[in-house]
């Protein structure tokens, strides 16, 4: 029986390849979304799942990674402007429950932070809940002794989190595998329904690309209006973008900032 509370919304986000659809499929107990590798990527879009288990019913969001060198500029620039708009259509619908950051358990990556600076810090202002699913650990004797040897790593690079779950994503139907898959789905969903407990985050206003200038002033530490060249640094050097999208983005910000004054 699924719960009379309300749908909550996640937006899954990270790099391809870290596993994301699979972990869709982890999540809802059988194929609701496609994995093949050699699948082309026709849409820059995100892909909406509706997925239920436990009595709880959830939208989840599969969006495109950035990733850097592979991407144009014309293509980063079309799924920073999809990011932003799914945020903006979920606001407008009540808010986010969730934002759920896949990675491949492996190194920090310049791209790791660009996504996680991007959906997090810039897209929902850190203001809603964030957790760590980290795949493709079924190698592993214990699969939590990945994360007690590099959390330390995440903290150095400045990306938090509200909780993480340790998993394999790749359903094996005999031996170790088949009992890892089984294992890391509990852990998923638990972790899903522990941070979808509590509050949806406060839709966000008009007042965002207000709220970003000011921000970037505080990071400017100067008291007069940010000019172009100081959001571009802001956005190539904290957010990672590469120099001509941050110049296109600035040119936005600005236009903005000066519709709504």
């Amino acid at each position: 029986m699924i719960s009379r509370m309300s749908t909550k919304n996640i937006v899954l986000f990270g790099e391809t390849g870290a596993g994301k659809s699979s972990v869709v499929n982890l999540m809802a107990g059988r194929e609701v979304a496609k994995t093949s590798p050699d699948m082309e990527r026709c849409t820059l879009h995100w892909k909406e799942h509706l997925i239920a288990f436990d009595g709880h019913q959830y939208k989840v969001f599969d969006t495109v990674g950035l990733e850097e060198p592979q991407l144009g500029m014309r293509e980063y620039l079309e799924i920073i402007e999809n990011a932003y708009n799914l945020i903006t259509k979920l606001q407008n619908e009540g808010g986010i429950d969730l934002l759920l950051f896949c990675v491949r358990a492996g190194r920090v990556t310049a791209t790791l932070q660009t996504n996680y600076r991007l959906f997090y810090e810039w897209l929902c202002e850190s203001r809603v809940p964030i957790v760590l699913v980290l795949t493709g650990l079924e190698r592993e004797n214990n699969m939590e002794d990945w994360w007690d040897r590099n959390a330390r790593v995440f903290d150095q690079y400045g990306i938090k989190v509200d909780g993480h779950a340790c998993i394999t994503a790749a359903n094996r139907l005999d031996g170790r595998h088949k009992d890892l898959y089984a294992l890391s789905q509990t852990l998923v969903r638990d972790l899903v329904i522990e941070h979808t407990s509590g509050q949806r985050s406060v839709p966000f206003d008009d007042g965002f690309f207000h709220r970003f200038i000011r921000a970037l002033k505080e990071l400017i530490r100067g008291n007069r209006p940010p000019k172009k060249r100081d959001v571009v640094a802001i956005l190539t050097k904290r957010c990672g973008m590469p120099p001509e999208a941050a110049k296109k983005l600035a040119q936005n910000i600005g236009k903005k900032g000066e519709e709504g004054s």
